[in-house]
C-alpha cells in the first residue's frame, strides 16, 4: 500500500469511529419551545400549551445540540423567519396557512452544531407561535443553551425599525410581508455587531402621540405609549414584565408618523413625547435613553422635528440625541420609499460607534 491509499484508508478508519463513537444510535428526539436549553430574545407570552407566542420583528430561538438535523415547528400561518445554522449564511424560510413543520437542516456532519432561529416579520395580523423542534440522527441531543449577552438593548420604533420593504428594489414597490425583513434593518443589524441581547417594540405606522394618516390632534389608544406595556400589540390581556429585561440602552426612532400627511402638532408631539420618557425613566432607571431622528424626514418637518426632540431631550439625565443621515437615493429605496438595505446598513455604520461611545 503507497503512502497516498494508507492515508486515505485512516481517514476513512477515522470517519467511521467518528460516527460510533461522538454519533451513538439514539432517536430523534422532540424539544417543546419552552425547554430552558433554548434562548430566547424578545417579547413572548408562554401560553397554557407552553407554546411560545409573540408578534414583535427580531424575537429570537437560539439553540446548540447534537444530531445530522433540525426541524421546527410553528403555527400555521406564522410567516417569515430567517436562520443561520452554524453561522453559515441566513436563509428564509415560511409558514405559510398550511405548513406547520420545516427542516431546517439536514445531512449535517456528527457533533456539535448550533442555530439561530429570528422572525423577520411583524406578527399583529399574524399572531405567531413557535411550538418546539426536532433533532434527528444518531446522537440527537438538546445542548446547553447559548451564554446570553451581557449587553441588552431595547428599540422602540415604527417600520424603519421593523425593517418594512428591505428587500425591495425600488421605492415604487409596495410593502408586502415577502419584502419585509427585520435582519436587514439597522437595529437588528446594530445589536449582531454589538452583540447585544435585544427587544424591539416596534409597528409599521405608529407614531408618538398619532399613528400614520391619523387626525391632528392624535390616535389615543394607537400609539407607542398606550401599547409600550402589552405583551403582544393585538391584545390587552398579557401585560408585559418590565423586570425581566432590563436594557442598557433605549432607542427610540418616532416621528416620521406623526408628521404625516402634514397634521403635525409639535405641542402635542412633545407633550406624549416628555410623558412617554418619564415613563420609562420610571420603568428602568439603570438605561441611557437615545431619542433618535430617523431618515425619512426632509425639508420643514426634519426641521421641526429636530427640533422638538431636542427640547425633550434637553438636560434630562442620562437621555442624549442622535440624528440619521437622511435619505437622498443615493443608496436607494426599499418598499414605499423607506430606508433600502444599503441605506440601514450606512444607519446601523452610524449608530454603533455613537452608541459604542455612551456605553
Amino acid at each position: 500500500m503507497n503512502k497516498d491509499s494508507f492515508l486515505h484508508a485512516i481517514a476513512i478508519i477515522a470517519a467511521v469511529a467518528c460516527f460510533f463513537s461522538s454519533c451513538s444510535r439514539q432517536g430523534n428526539i422532540s424539544v417543546p419551545a419552552s425547554d430552558p436549553n433554548i434562548l430566547y430574545m424578545g417579547r413572548i407570552h408562554w401560553s397554557d400549551t407552553l407554546t411560545a407566542d409573540f408578534n414583535y420583528p427580531g424575537v429570537t430561538a437560539m439553540l446548540n445540540f447534537n444530531g445530522t438535523g433540525l426541524s421546527m415547528a410553528a403555527k400555521p400561518g406564522s410567516g417569515q423567519f430567517m436562520v443561520e445554522v452554524d453561522n453559515d449564511d441566513a436563509f428564509k424560510i415560511n409558514f405559510t396557512d398550511s405548513i406547520s413543520n420545516i427542516v431546517l437542516a439536514d445531512s449535517l456532519p456528527c457533533g456539535r452544531h448550533s442555530a439561530r432561529i429570528t422572525y423577520a416579520i411583524e406578527g399583529h395580523e399574524k399572531q405567531p407561535s413557535i411550538h418546539g423542534f426536532e433533532i434527528f440522527g444518531p446522537d440527537a441531543k438538546l445542548l446547553p443553551a447559548p451564554e446570553r449577552p451581557a449587553l441588552k438593548i431595547e428599540f422602540i420604533g415604527n417600520s424603519i425599525t421593523c425593517g418594512y420593504g428591505t428587500e425591495a428594489d425600488s421605492g415604487q414597490v409596495h410593502f408586502s410581508y415577502e419584502n419585509e425583513n427585520h435582519t436587514l434593518s439597522y437595529a437588528y443589524l446594530t445589536a449582531r455587531a454589538l452583540d447585544a441581547d435585544f427587544n424591539v417594540v416596534a409597528k409599521s405606522g405608529i407614531g408618538m402621540y398619532r399613528s400614520y394618516g391619523g387626525p391632528r390632534e392624535g390616535t389615543p389608544g394607537n400609539r407607542i405609549p398606550d401599547l409600550y406595556d402589552r405583551t403582544l400589540f393585538y391584545t390587552h390581556d398579557y401585560e408585559w414584565d418590565h423586570s425581566s429585561f432590563r436594557p442598557d440602552i433605549i432607542c427610540i426612532n418616532l416621528g416620521t408618523n406623526d408628521t404625516s400627511l402634514e397634521m403635525f402638532e409639535p405641542e402635542l408631539f412633545e407633550a406624549k413625547y416628555n410623558e412617554f420618557l418619564d415613563r420609562l425613566r420610571e420603568l428602568q432607571p439603570q438605561a441611557r435613553i437615545v431619542v433618535l431622528n430617523g431618515p425619512m424626514l426632509n425639508g420643514l418637518w426634519l426641521e421641526v422635528v429636530t427640533e422638538s426632540l431636542d427640547r425633550v431631550a434637553e438636560g434630562r439625565e442620562g437621555v442624549s440625541r442622535f440624528d440619521f443621515s437622511p435619505c437622498t437615493g443615493e443608496l436607494g429605496y426599499g418598499a414605499d420609499f423607506h430606508p433600502s438595505r444599503a441605506r440601514a446598513v450606512r444607519m446601523a455604520d452610524e449608530l454603533i460607534p455613537y452608541l459604542q461611545s455612551i456605553l
